[in-house]
Order: structure tokens, then sequence, then C-alpha cells
């Protein structure tokens, strides 16, 4: 974990807050598994894959792609909202879709411009067929924002979705398990030709809009597209106001919203995101489908308010107390959710985190600065790891004081002091190697599925590093 702070009472505020995202339960339970993996396995169990029937004549898909993928049935067609991320997968959706209607695709509608959402369109997408496809007008605004400014590859070392982890190291990314990609031009079990299995599968959209609201009539369908900037700036939720079913898009899934990734991306306000849910409340819905888990159909309005007033409550606390002077750090204690919130599983950290939320409001209202004057004047992290060394008698004492913390059960301790050796010794093989090795048990005890992806994979790069030291 990399330490910039220049002064050691700022190294143990950052060790104190990290041990805050990682389960404080004893290190293996139950056949060596940590709280935190045990949570994270259970709730897999409701990505298997399942049709549910929303309402008499809507149907949502989950466990065939990243995403919840809709079908709403009229006259005399269909109308899919999100139609997935893979083209192979996306197929298979289809497949079951047609077992219940063989009436055509009319339209599709993107909730936003994420690919988990768009790239199985071709899936759905017949040519010629006069399929309507509908978004915003700002469509893929969050893309072409960081291709603008040169990072649409993205500035991290390790991947949060857990993409390049091996499999015996994936559990999900927290609000979905990723499908395997199969090979281009197989055929499934059911004799469904998966092809095309393409990196692109989006379909550009044939129709936007840039008002509030837009109400439409599709295959007799009526519905509303509303926009509702939030996880993205061109979301929309749609509206079917003869069967209150609302289709929140990324506005909504059963965990704490991804208010900042941790994979880095255009921001996200926080302010947009209370207001449409806020919109989305004022519909008063018998039922939500969110944009990757198990559709809401008993209590959805309350479901959908607690959501609301949590992400509202955690903004105006932020603000509440930098009007205190209070740090990021502090901040995070003082936002917490109270109990009535902070009890409901659909509010956990197993996607968005509330202490990301936290920072990233006080980075975009605030700017970096925490008010501490130390970090006017931080050093490197060179510099970092020689004040430390000098406090145990060098670098060598220092790895030795690592190994004591490992073999002590503190691997986060010991992680954040064999990073420090690491700076000092860049060749230095066993320090990598108590790092690595560290921080896979860091990562079996996070909770927070993009964190644990994260951790997991920097532990890999380490231990790869270790591996070539020696050679």
């Amino acid at each position: 974990m990399i330490n910039r702070k220049g002064v050691i009472f700022v190294l143990v505020s950052i060790m104190l807050t990290a041990c805050a995202a990682i389960s404080t339960e004893p290190a293996q339970i139950e056949a060596g598994k940590s709280a935190a993996t045990k949570k994270l396995l259970d709730r897999n169990k409701m990505f298997e894959k399942r049709i549910y029937k929303v309402a008499d004549n809507v149907y949502t898909a989950l466990g065939y792609t990243v995403s919840a993928n809709s079908m709403i049935v009229g006259d005399d067609g269909v109308v899919i909202v999100d139609p997935g991320q893979l083209p192979a997968a996306s197929a298979l959706v289809r497949a079951e879709f047609e077992k219940i209607t063989g009436k055509p695709v009319r339209a599709i509608i993107y909730t936003h411009g994420h690919n988990d959402h768009t790239n199985g369109a071709i899936a759905f997408y017949d040519e010629d067929a006069g399929v309507q496809v509908w978004q915003r007008e700002n469509f893929k605004a969050e893309t072409r924002h960081q291709t603008d400014i040169g990072l649409r590859d993205g500035v991290r070392p390790s991947n949060t979705q857990g993409f390049d982890l091996p499999d015996e190291q994936k559990i999900s990314v927290g609000i979905a398990i990723p499908p395997p990609r199969p090979p281009r031009g197989s055929v499934n079990a059911a004799g469904v030709n998966t092809e095309p299995a393409r990196r692109s599968g989006t379909v550009n959209p044939t129709n936007t809009f840039d008002q509030d609201r837009l109400s439409l009539e599709i295959a007799g369908i009526k519905l509303d597209l509303v926009s509702a900037p939030g996880e993205t700036n061109d979301q929309l939720y749609v509206w079917l106001p003869e069967q209150r079913v609302l289709f929140a898009g990324d506005n909504f899934y059963q965990s704490w919203p991804n208010t900042y990734p941790l994979r880095g991306t255009a921001r996200r306000s926080v302010r947009d995101w209370v207001a449409s849910l806020a919109s989305m409340i004022a519909e008063k819905p018998l039922a939500v489908v969110g944009g990757h888990t198990t559709p809401i159909t008993e209590d959805a309005l309350t479901v959908l308010t607690n959501y609301h007033d949590a992400l509202k409550w955690v903004h105006d606390k932020t603000i509440e107390g930098a009007k205190k002077y209070l740090t990021p750090d502090e901040l995070v204690e003082y936002a917490a959710l109270p109990e009535h919130l902070a009890e409901l599983d659909y509010l956990q950290d197993y996607y968005g985190s509330l202490s990301g939320t936290v920072r990233d409001i006080y980075a975009q209202d605030l700017g970096w600065f925490d008010g501490n004057p130390l970090n006017l004047h931080r050093e490197n992290p060179v510099q970092q790891a020689q004040r430390i060394a000098e406090l145990v008698g060098g670098a060598d004492e220092l790895l030795k004081k690592a190994q004591a913390q490992q073999a002590s059960g503190d691997v986060l301790g010991a992680a954040q002091l064999a990073w420090h050796v690491t700076q000092l010794q860049p060749k230095n093989a066993d320090a990598y190697q108590l790092l690595g090795d560290a921080l896979v048990v860091v990562a079996e005890r996070t909770f927070n599925a993009p964190s644990r992806n994260y951790s997991y994979s920097s532990a890999n790069r380490y231990l790869k590093k270790a591996a070539e030291l020696r050679r």
C-alpha cells in the first residue's frame, strides 16, 4: 500500500483507515475462508442464471451477462432494455426471451453507455428490420471524456474488476459475475450459435433525445425515457407508467453506489445522483429493475427511498464535517450511516464504498489538500521510507520488523513495512515476496470487490517481481 505521507503519525492514520476496509474477524474461518470471502461467495447465489417475471409483460434476465437484461412485451413486438456485454452471452438471453414470446424486437434502449450494458446489442439487432435504438444525446459521454484527455486505457497498474486474476482468486465484481468468454463461433448446449463473439457489439443509437423526459409508444408499449445523470452523465431511466415499473440503470443496484471507481474515470456527481434518485421516487414505482442485481418487486419504493436517503446523508454529512475542518480520514467516520440504514444489505460496500464516496466528495468540492499543513510538504516515497527505516536501524531491520508483523498475523502492517523496504532496496526479492504474500491475505479479507481485486492483482505483481529477482 503506497504511503505518500512524510511523517509517522500520518502513516499510522493511513494504516488505520485501510484496516476499516478489511474484515476484523479472525483471519481464517470455515474451510480457510475469511468472513469477507464467505459473504461474497454467498452473494454470488444472486447471479445464478434466471429469468424473472417483473410484471405481466416485463421479464429480466440475470446471470447470463454482467448486467441485467430486460424485455418488455408489447402488442406486436418487444423492447429490450440494456442488451448486455458480450454478444455471445446476449444471444443466450435472446434465446430465453424467445421461449416466452416470438414477437420481434422493435426497439433497444440503453440506460447508459457502459459497454457491459450495450456491447451485446448486436445479438438483438436484426439488420433492415427497422429496430430503434434509443439513448440520450450525450451517449458515451464518459468514454469520450477519457479519450479526449488521453486516459481511455486507464492509468492503474492493477485491475479492479478481477479480469487479470487467476481463477482461484476470482469471486465476482460485487454486483455480477462476469461470464466466461466463449470461443468465436461456438455453439452452446441448446444448439444456439453464439456468433458473433466479437469485441464490439454495440449498435449506435438511431434515436436520441436531449430533453428531461420523452414519452414514447413502441409496439403498443407506453414508456417514458427520463434524463438521470448519476453513475454516468448519459444515464437515463425507463418508466412504464401503466405497469409502474422503473428500469433504473446503474443509478441503482443492490450495493453502495460506485460513486468513485478505483479504476479512475470521469468524475461522478453525487448531487446529480441524489437528484435522479429523487426523480425516480416521485414516480412511485411498484418494481425497480437495477442495472445488475435482482429486480426489486416488494417494497420497491421503500428500497429506493432508503438508497436515496443514504447517499444524501453521506453527501450532507461530508459537507457539514468539512465546514468543521475535518479531514477526509475523519469524515469517513463522521459521515457513517445511521443504524437503520447501515444494517441494510443493499447498502453494503459490495461494489462502491462509503469511504470512497466521502473522499471523492471532498476531493471534488475542496481539492486534494486536506488541511494538514504537513501535506503541503510531502516527501517522495524513497524519502518517506528512509525516515521509517532510520527509526528501526536501517532497511534490513525494517524487513525483520515486517517479517515479525507477518508472523504475528498483522498482515497489513507487514505489507506497509515491506513496501518501504522495496523503495529502499528495489532488488530485494525477500521484501517483494513478503509484500506479495501479505497482500494476498489482505485481499482475501477485503469485502469491497474492486478493492479486493486490485489488492490481489497488486500482490501477484509483487510476487512475480520477487520471482524475477531470484532468477
